[in-house]
Order: C-alpha cells, then sequence, then structure tokens
C-alpha cells in the first residue's frame, strides 16, 4: 500500500507517489527522465528525450478531436533539494517520505517536490486516461528549471505543433498567470587572504528563520540568513577585534536562506563580553523581525581556545563590507500591476571555499534594464573590492498579450464552474513560459496550478482537495479546446 493510495484523484496522487521515489533534484534528472520514458514505451507511446534529459511525449488526438490545434502540457521535473539541519535524507538515494495530515501531503524533514512534481503527476494522469477527451496532446518534461531554467534552453522545439501551452507551475488555485518576470544567476568571487592565528573558537549561528520562494515570497521582507549574519559580524566588529575562520549560509539562490554560520577566533581578554553582543544582538533581529519571524535563534558555542587558518584583518573587512553594502529584496514594485514586485533580488548563498568567497544571488525583473542595471550595481560592488562576477542561466521575461483565446475560456469556464471570476495576474518568479514563448512566439500561454505552501522550505505541502479540483478542471479546459 502506498501512502497516497487512498487520496483522489488516485491516478494523479498514485503517479506523484512514484515520481516521488526518483531522486530528481537539480542537475540529478536522468533517473526521472529514464522513468518517463519506461513510462512512454510501456504505453507505445510517441517519445523522445533530449541531452538535457527533457522529454517529450506525444498523445494522439481524441475522437472527434482530430482537426483541433495541438495542446502542450508542460512542466518541470526538477526539485529544489531542502531539508532540515537534524534530516539525515539524502537526495540523491532516499525516497521522499511521504505524510498526509488532514487535507495536505508534505513529507518528513524535507522539501516535497511538489514544485514542479504535481504537474509531472497530472500530465502522467492525463496521458495514461484514453477517456480523458482532449486533442492532440505535447506533454513536454523540462529539466533543471530551479537552477536556471537549463532544460527550457535546451529545448528544441522545431518538432512541436502547440498552438496552446498549459503551463502547469504555479501554486495558487484560482490565479492564473498571464505573465512573469525575467531573472539570472549573479555569482561574486572575492579571492581572501589567510593566515595562522590563535583565539577562543566560537561557532556563530544564524537560524530560525522561515526562508521561502525568493521570487514568490520576496515581497513579505521574510529575514534573510546571510544578510543577518553579514550584520552580525560588523556588529561585533564594532566592539572588538576578531578573525573569521569559515562562513557559510543557504543552500539555494532560489531559496531565501533559513539558516547561516560561521566560526571565529576572538581574544581571551572579549570573550565575556563577546557573548553578551551576541546576545544583545538576537534581541535587536527579533524585535525588527516581530510581526514576521518568531522562531529566530542567533547564539555562539564555545568551541576552545585553538589555532587556525583565519581571514587577515583587510580581506574580512572586504568580506564583511560586501555582506553589509550588496542589495537584497525588493527593489521596486510595479507601477502598473499594484502589488506586484517589479525588480528584486535574493543573496541565497555565501561561502568560504580555499581562497575564495562566493555569493550567489538570483536577480528578477519584469522590465530588462531594470535587471541589467541590478547586475552592473552587483558587478561594480564586487569590482570595488577585487572580486570577479559572472552571470548564468539568464531569461527573459513573459509578455501578457491582449489578443490570448485561452484567457477567454479559461474566465468563460472558471465563472460556469465557480460562479466567480478567476484571478488573471502576473507573478514575480521565473517561468519557463518565457523561454518558450520566445522559442514558439505563436503559442498561447496560461499557468496555473493547485494550491501548494511554503514551497522551497521542508514546509512545502500540497493541498489534496485542491489538486483534485484543479485536475478536474484542467480536463474541463482540454475538452474546450475541441
Amino acid at each position: 500500500m502506498g501512502v497516497l493510495d487512498k487520496l483522489e484523484p488516485n491516478n494523479v496522487f498514485r503517479f506523484f507517489e512514484e515520481i516521488s521515489r526518483v531522486p530528481r533534484g537539480s542537475y540529478d534528472c536522468s533517473g526521472i527522465a529514464d522513468y518517463l520514458e519506461a513510462f512512454a514505451k510501456e504505453r507505445e507511446l510517441d517519445h523522445w528525450r533530449d541531452e538535457a534529459n527533457n522529454v517529450i511525449i506525444i498523445r494522439p488526438a481524441s475522437s472527434g478531436y482530430e482537426s483541433s490545434d495541438t495542446v502542450m502540457l508542460q512542466g518541470h521535473v526538477d526539485m529544489v533539494c531542502e531539508k532540515n539541519s537534524d534530516s539525515s535524507h539524502n537526495f540523491k538515494r532516499d525516497p521522499l517520505n511521504l505524510c498526509v495530515m488532514d487535507d495536505y501531503v508534505y513529507a518528513r524533514g524535507t522539501t516535497l517536490g511538489a514544485d514542479d512534481g504535481i504537474a509531472v503527476a497530472f500530465m502522467l494522469a492525463i496521458l495514461d486516461d484514453a477517456s480523458i477527451e482532449a486533442p492532440r496532446l505535447e506533454c513536454v518534461f523540462t529539466t533543471d528549471e530551479e537552477v536556471g531554467m537549463l532544460g527550457a534552453h535546451a529545448l528544441d522545439t522545431k518538432e512541436l505543433r502547440a498552438k496552446t501551452l498549459l503551463n502547469l507551475d504555479s501554486e495558487h488555485e484560482g490565479q492564473f498567470l498571464t505573465n512573469c518576470a525575467g531573472g539570472l544567476r549573479a555569482d561574486l568571487s572575492v579571492p581572501v587572504r589567510q593566515k595562522e592565528k590563535s583565539g577562543e573558537l566560537y561557532s556563530l549561528v544564524v537560524c530560525g528563520f522561515k526562508g521561502g520562494h525568493s521570487g514568490t515570497e520576496i515581497h513579505k521582507y521574510l529575514g534573510n540568513a546571510n544578510i543577518i549574519m553579514g550584520r552580525l559580524l560588523h556588529y561585533i566588529g564594532n566592539s572588538m577585534k576578531f578573525s573569521i575562520v569559515s562562513l557559510s549560509g543557504g543552500l539555494m539562490d532560489n531559496a531565501i536562506p533559513r539558516e547561516a554560520s560561521a566560526d571565529i577566533l576572538v581574544q581571551e581578554e572579549d570573550i565575556s563580553s563577546f557573548e553578551d553582543i551576541v546576545d544583545q544582538f538576537e534581541k535587536i533581529i527579533r524585535n525588527e523581525y516581530r510581526p514576521l519571524e518568531n522562531n529566530i535563534e542567533i547564539y555562539c558555542n564555545d568551541k576552545g581556545l585553538t589555532t587556525r587558518m583565519a581571514l587577515t584583518q583587510k580581506t574580512q573587512e572586504r568580506i564583511i563590507f560586501l555582506l553589509n553594502t550588496m542589495p537584497d529584496g525588493v527593489q521596486k514594485m510595479s507601477l502598473e500591476m499594484p502589488g506586484l514586485v517589479q525588480t528584486s533580488l535574493n543573496l541565497g548563498i555565501i561561502r568560504l571555499k580555499d581562497n575564495l568567497f562566493m555569493a550567489t544571488s538570483s536577480v528578477r525583473s519584469a522590465i530588462q534594464s531594470e535587471k541589467e542595471a541590478l547586475s552592473d550595481k552587483l558587478r561594480y560592488l564586487c569590482q570595488t573590492i577585487g572580486g570577479t562576477y559572472s552571470e548564468r542561466g539568464d531569461y527573459p521575461s513573459w509578455e501578457y498579450r491582449e489578443d490570448s483565446r485561452i484567457q477567454g475560456i479559461v474566465k468563460k469556464l472558471y465563472k460556469e464552474k465557480y460562479g466567480k471570476e478567476p484571478e488573471l495576474c502576473g507573478i514575480h518568479a521565473g517561468v519557463e513560459c518565457g523561454i518558450l514563448s520566445g522559442k514558439m512566439p505563436e503559442l498561447d500561454i496560461i499557468s496555473y496550478g493547485p494550491d501548494a505552501l511554503e514551497i522551497h522550505t521542508p514546509r512545502e505541502r500540497l493541498s489534496i482537495s485542491s489538486t483534485e479540483r484543479v485536475f478536474d478542471f484542467t480536463k474541463e479546459i482540454l475538452r474546450a479546446l475541441k
């Protein structure tokens, strides 16, 4: 018996549980591509797989739909691999530990991967059920979306015939996306110098922040553990000299970091006041974030007197300067769509490794020129302290289309079914629609999905009832495209 066997729609949750046994973190998609190929072969469905491990599976048109335009269903197979600090889960080997509580499915101690595993499950359930009426379907399973939409970038669309795209990568039922921000990943590398130093070794920990998706939740102004760590180091430096031995924070550039840590050397005469300073700083941060964050912990552990390689004073000043001057969070709100973030960035990862300090940010904007200006700001800041700057995973925004037929169909069906208007809106997050619309300019696109809460965190959970409603609505959309 599977954990999700009794849930409806049964086929959707059966396939979701099956793919949850397959490792599918970003850059680790060959296993799920193997699974999809085997699925298609078993059902004798036309399919192909490319070098990026994207898989396309074709379902022929239902009877009476032969003259209808082809429809593309699309979602990404990779997931953000976040886990609690006390979890021993190995994302490259272990199946997710699925659980059900009330109306939600979640994974114990880790992300659930409903972003975007539920799209994969929807497509598999539709491909598996010949009774679902639909035009010819091109089900496109893309890879490495969470690390720059690499699969979508690599996808060759020459063989695809779709005129309409249902992108299944949204997390709010009743909300249908019609446009999205573009983005890129910004990598900053600063050479560091170290020398042997002695002192009392302390481990500094900043943790307990909620974290979340760096696009869809950036407007909530949640605490960024990396930024807070930078402030803590500056705060300590105002009162005493110390030396950084190690520094680390965050796991993914597109997840607001929940934890950061550092090992530092403190002089013996400063030990008693040092611990008081850390306590003072915790009270300051708790006060600043009291309406938003209620589990913040900032503390130190004494590891004893030791001699270690640590940053030189000048190098350390550069790193602390960078952490305290880097822009982070919302930079500008949209002037056209009230409440929508226009430009932002998230300092997602910091690492002190060997002879380099490295920082990675996710930069997003609905306006190309603002994205470029923010990127330039990071470049200038990094180069000012002798570092190097590079970009990767640049993807375009998806622009609103006034003549969209699919928007009209969705609005009509939703009003008939639920007696109210759906919410058609933009999103401050990257979805693959921008890349696909650039490759296939005639593609008429809408993006939606069931309720998935707190994605990109170990608190991620998927609503069972919402999944059932959205799957039923998807089938109605397909019928209406006759």
